[in-house]
């Protein structure tokens, strides 16, 4: 066996490498095509998207901070699992805490840091599929990609990112910097030409409208006939033998141009657009905040996962929180939110909110559409080509950074023998807890293929219109019944994005805690910064896990997720206790600590 027990992390990253880590992680560029998705498909709650993402950041920047403190304190590896540990052992009167209060936070990260890079390649798997589906129409559709090649693509892709995590940290990191310049460059010129698209169309002029089906757009309206399907009629589009829609002719024969509009609701409720740019950053209600905000912490975790490489640092005292908050500060404030903003400004009504949440893609239709409004018609195509391709190396970057911290903190149980199977031990040549590596890219893949199993269920299933038009085949259409079958379904990707996040409000959660506990009495406690941010933390985090009981008998969002999501975490700690218990029993472990080294 290539391992040793007895091998040292290198100390080999800086402040630049550090931050390029966490903002891989948190990586724009992907989580705007990611999550604007999932947010689109909570039924009533979209019109607060932006201002959910302003929630999730303050709850992130308050526990930000808390992580900055203690790496302060406690430089090393394991990030929470580690501080739990130090903050217990070097208080007099809760030492003998210290083991169980550090196996509690160690396996609740395991509920973010396992089923986190799932969903990222499960994301590839939908990415994919999108573009094949632009490219091969006929073989696939890009809205709606088949789910037995999104699950083929999961799998490689989660092998293939481990591969990488197993070679070291020093590649993985220049990979990252390399990709974050890249996506974020790349979305910022799609932000920026999706607000000149709205600011160059006001209400009444001729502008562009997206087909699904053909992936394209057109500046003329689509012509429609009624059929009528199990007593029920419905206009659906007229279309050629290639599946391009036809134009609606007027009374010269003339195709009748299409004319932009911002309709704010349609005549069922649903909502379609913002009309003003006000409208973008109103909460409109604070409810629909909260539903937002617990899916939108998503794109905003991954600060905390420098702190994991408390071993790998030159300087990790001084380094290690400057990046934490920065990398949150950067990615958060000045991306995500012009990002988020541009994105729904955008959205009209020849691309609505309900056209989003049809869509494998909105953020690549979106792109078709700006692309042919500015380079031509035919070229949007191309242009969202380029971005996805951008998008597909942040989801490496992002998938990178998780799976190297997810490990390490793996790698500090099993180094502690809270964990068995050998998890403790490194690489003998590349110094990487490869066995954390290569269990986390089995635990991904089977997670990425769940994700992908029904990403289309609840709010936003597919009409039998368009099931009925999917091109047939294996790898294009199985798993597609019927509307009303997969409405009844819950959505998948949505299920273990909210699992994960629950994970995160529980680590995060605990996290706030550790921080009023290293800090209580001690000789550098700040009441702002080690106890009233930290609280503020501790009760958004809690704030948020309660609306996963609160939010769906509310009626707000979907209920069958955040449910799902709920469970999984229930068996997860129930099955926490056990192994506690048993692994302990093994070790000759006792519950409470029967002795101490204090270490600070």
């Amino acid at each position: 066996m290539a391992d040793t027990p007895n091998g040292e992390m290198k100390p080999t990253l800086g402040l630049t490498g550090l931050t390029s880590n966490a903002m891989a992680l948190i990586a724009p560029g992907a989580f705007l095509w990611l999550t604007f998705f999932i947010q689109s498909t909570t039924k009533n709650t979209g019109p607060a998207m932006w201002m959910g993402i302003v929630g999730a950041l303050v709850l992130c920047l308050s526990t930000a901070v808390c992580y900055a403190e203690m790496a302060k304190l406690y430089p090393g590896t394991g990030s929470s699992y580690y501080f739990a540990e130090q903050a217990f052992l070097n208080r007099e009167a809760a030492w003998r805490y210290a083991r169980i209060s550090k196996f509690i936070v160690g396996w609740a990260s395991h509920l973010y840091y396992w089923i986190y890079p799932g969903v990222m390649v499960g994301t590839m798997g939908i990415l994919c599929g999108y573009v094949v589906g632009t490219l091969w129409p006929n073989f696939m559709s890009a809205s709606n990609p088949g789910i037995l090649f999104m699950m083929a693509v999961a799998v490689t892709f989660s092998f293939a990112v481990a591969y990488i995590a197993h070679r070291g940290v020093s590649s993985s990191t220049s990979i990252n910097l390399a990709i974050n310049i890249v996506q974020i460059t790349a979305l910022l010129i799609f932000a920026f030409f999706a607000i000149s698209y709205r600011v160059h169309h006001a209400p009444g002029s001729v502008a562009w409208q997206f087909d699904s089906t053909s992936g394209e757009a057109y500046q003329y309206e689509f012509k429609t006939t009624t059929t009528v399907t199990a007593g029920v009629s419905t206009d659906t589009i007229v279309r050629d033998a290639s599946g391009v829609p036809q134009p609606k002719l007027d009374a010269s024969g003339q195709p009748v141009p299409f004319h932009i509009a911002y309709p704010e609701y349609d005549s069922a409720g649903n909502f379609l657009a913002h009309p003003s740019a006000k409208s973008v950053v109103s909460p409109h209600k604070w409810s629909w905040v909260f539903v937002q905000a617990t899916i939108a912490i998503l794109i905003l975790v991954g600060f905390e996962s420098v702190t994991a490489m408390g071993g790998e640092a030159k300087n990790a005292k001084r380094d290690i929180p400057i990046a934490v908050l920065t990398s949150l500060l950067v990615q958060g404030v000045v991306f995500y939110f012009f990002e988020y903003f541009a994105a729904n400004y955008f959205l009209n009504s020849g691309y609505t909110m309900q056209s989003a949440a049809g869509s494998a893609a909105p953020i690549g239709d979106m792109m078709v559409l700006v692309g042919d409004a500015l380079f031509g018609a035919g070229h949007g195509r191309t242009f969202m080509l380029f971005e996805a391709a951008t998008v597909f190396l942040a989801l490496i970057g992002t998938t990178l950074s998780c799976m190297n911290t997810g490990a390490r903190v793996t790698y500090s149980m099993g180094k502690d023998r809270e964990l068995g199977g050998g998890f403790g031990r490194l690489h003998n040549r590349n110094l990487t807890p490869h066995r954390a590596i290569w269990t986390l890219a089995i635990i991904s893949a089977i997670i990425g293929c769940v994700a992908v199993a029904i990403p289309f269920g609840d709010g936003g299933a597919p009409t039998d219109a368009v099931i009925a038009a999917l091109p047939h085949g294996l790898f294009s259409s199985f798993g597609y019944t019927t509307h009303d079958k997969m409405a009844a379904l819950p959505n998948t990707l949505l299920t273990v994005t909210l699992a994960s996040n629950f994970g995160t409000f529980v680590l995060y959660a605990l996290s706030c805690t550790l921080c009023m506990v290293a800090y209580h009495k001690h000789a550098r406690f700040s009441l702002i910064r080690h106890l009233l941010i930290p609280l503020f933390g501790l009760l958004a985090n809690l704030a948020c896990m309660a609306f996963y009981l609160i939010g769906p008998y509310g009626g707000f969002g979907t209920p069958h997720e955040p449910l799902l999501a709920l469970g999984i975490a229930i068996v997860w700690a129930l099955y926490g206790a056990i192994h506690f218990l048993s692994i302990g029993k093994a070790e000759g472990k006792s519950v409470l600590m029967q002795s101490r080294t204090p270490t600070v």
